[in-house]
């Protein structure tokens, strides 16, 4: 179990470096959104990837970081990388999101394309970083990534007191963040109904949830190109996920399109396919009752993808 404390030292180490995200209540829906498309780099992944590199020793830095990504990590750890002067490798796979692989070159790491998906991009970084004694930067199964992807509970709890008493509703691919939040909740009591949200093309989690293991399961395109991918084995988040999450729900491929058009016709929000689920198993009915607290992790989402949902031209803002 990752301690209390540790996500408390994470805000505070992280906080110089993160926005703090708008928080706003749909007082007619009973939703609490937490907008972390509004994110340095757009994603919630800045909090992990700060908090684990401003957490590590000198030379672990200046002998280079190497990443996994679908492309919000690798952007959190590239910026992260900038700001303490670390060379930054980045292990993607050739059918990513060609925004998020801009991105992440344009804050300044190299990025290696990899054929097939995300574990295989995962697999070549873990192998090139222990080949080259470099230092690698997990986009879940590390400690001080759980911490810093947990903080934005605690931001959450201390802006809203009220959400202690709603369901929390919270995307899950490796499970760096819900784990996070798994550990701000568990010391609540009651505990809030924590449940977790994965795209059914692609739903690795929800099967080591459910069956304790991985093996057969489809990894088909998504728009949850962040949530796709097989979780490493061993991974510390399987135990804390297995132990403190509710319940994992899927969503489809279209219920996902609906929520990424409704964010952005109701709310005026850009969001991607990972930061939409939480949304789009509210619309499709199939979330406990509400009051329920939404994650919007991320709005890196592909132009010409949005463009598609929304019939309107995407104007980036960051």
């Amino acid at each position: 179990m990752i301690p209390y404390e540790w996500l408390e030292q994470a805000a505070e180490r992280i906080a110089p470096h993160v926005c703090k995200t708008p928080l706003t209540h749909d007082a007619q829906n009973g939703l609490y959104f937490k907008w972390e498309n509004r994110q340095v780099t757009g994603s919630f992944k800045a909090r992990g990837a700060f908090n684990k590199v401003l957490s590590l020793q000198d030379w672990e830095r200046q002998r280079g970081l190497v990443a996994a990504s679908a492309g919000n990590h690798g952007q959190g750890v590239a910026l992260a990388g900038r700001l303490v002067g670390a060379p930054v490798i980045v292990f993607s796979y050739e059918h990513a999101t060609p925004a998020k692989i801009t991105a992440m070159r344009a804050l300044g790491a190299e990025v290696r394309l990899v054929p097939g998906g995300y574990a295989d991009a995962e697999q070549a970084g873990l192998a090139f970083a222990r080949q080259n004694n470099l230092t690698w930067v997990s986009p879940y199964n590390d400690g001080q990534i759980i911490a810093g992807q947990g903080a934005v509970a605690l931001e959450i709890l201390a802006e809203c007191p009220a959400s202690a008493q709603a369901a929390w509703l919270v995307p899950v691919s490796g499970g760096g963040l819900i784990a996070g939040v798994a550990v701000a909740l568990a010391r609540l009591s009651p505990k809030p109904r924590l449940i977790g949200i994965q795209a059914e093309a692609s739903a690795f989690m929800h099967a080591l949830y459910y069956r304790g293991s991985q093996d057969s399961v489809p990894d088909l395109p998504t728009l949850a190109d962040g949530l796709a991918g097989a979780v490493e084995d061993g991974a510390v988040t399987i135990p804390i996920v297995r132990q403190l999450v509710d319940e994992i729900i899927l969503v489809t491929e279209a219920e996902i399109a609906q929520a990424i058009g409704h964010a952005w016709k109701v709310y005026g929000e850009t969001i991607e396919g990972s930061g939409a689920v939480g949304l789009a198993a509210i619309l499709a009915g199939k979330a406990p009752s509400r009051p329920a607290v939404l994650i919007v992790t991320g709005g890196n989402i592909q132009p010409e993808v949005f463009e598609e949902i929304t019939g309107e031209r995407l104007i980036t803002d960051h």
